[in-house]
Formats: C-alpha cells, structure tokens, sequence
C-alpha cells in the first residue's frame, strides 16, 4: 500500500489527521510529513492573510518585522513536526518526518521520488491556512505542487474540514 505525504505550515491537529485520514476507503501504509522552517515570510502577504480573517494583532507583528531567526525557525518546525507525527501515530498509522528549506518544494520532490513516485505515492496533502495572495494567484504549495508532480494533490486548511483550491 503506497505512502500519503503530507505538507503542512503548522502542526497537525486531531481535527486535520482525522480529516485527512477520512480522504481515503483505504488509509495509505505510511506517512510522511513535511514541516518546513519558515524565516522569510512575504510581509505584505502575511498583512493581507492576517486582516483577511481579522488578525489585527498578528497583522501589527508582521508589519514591526517580528522573523524568527534561522535557529528559531528551525526549532518550531521540529516541534511542530514532532507534534503532527504525534498525532498521526496517535491515530493508529505509522508515520515519519522531516524538516524542510524554506522553500518545501524540492524537499516534497524528493520525497515524492524517494517513495517509487506515482507508483508509491497514494497522494499529497498540503494542510495551510488561507492565504489569499498566494491562493487567489495560484502561488500557494498545493498549487505549485500540482505544476510539478505527478501525483494527485488535495489542499486542506488547517483546523477545518475546508478543502482548498
């Protein structure tokens, strides 16, 4: 039975492994997670991602340049990482992980690749939250994913049972 990645900005909650385990009849074998280490942020994307669902103050903190360091952004995908992984075997599947460049899709490529591709790749999901720059144009990682591997890619918004363009 083929393996489901999974790439996700933040760490899994029980409401997204429950949802994402009920996108198949048949669970894949294997997961494996994606978190990458995020420092370089679009500042006026996030500004429009925060007051899109009215985070005011999350909107000020991006606008005062409030970046993790590298070291910083690299210790919260680990955690974040360790918690979906947490979840994931929580919920009764086997599950593996790593942390990833800012950039996740090379990362995705070489995981999709290092599965058999197609032939072991049951598909991805990318778990976000709404970002409308990049959604309304098509730059978000489900999207850019889709351009490049030849798997079939669900995007999920974190915490919701939303399914993303």
């Amino acid at each position: 039975m083929p393996t489901t990645v999974v790439l996700t900005e933040d760490a899994l909650t029980d409401a997204d492994v429950a949802h994402i385990l009920s996108l198949h009849d048949e669970r894949a074998e294997r997961y494996r997670v994606l978190v990458p280490s995020d420092t370089d942020r679009n500042v006026i994307a996030a500004i429009i991602d925060h007051l899109w669902v009215g985070e005011l103050r999350e909107a000020g903190q991006d606008l005062v340049g409030k970046e993790p360091s590298p070291e910083q952004a690299k210790v919260t995908a680990a955690e974040r990482l360790e918690r979906s992984l947490a979840a994931l075997r929580a919920a009764g599947v086997a599950a593996e992980g790593t942390v990833t460049e800012e950039d996740p899709l090379p990362a995705l490529s070489a995981a999709v690749a290092a599965q058999g591709g197609p032939d072991g790749v049951q598909d991805v999901v990318v778990v976000t939250y709404p970002h409308v720059v990049a959604d309304t144009f098509r730059n978000d990682w489900a999207s850019r994913a889709r351009e490049h591997l030849q798997v079939p890619v669900l995007h999920l918004y974190a915490g919701t049972s939303e399914i993303g363009d």
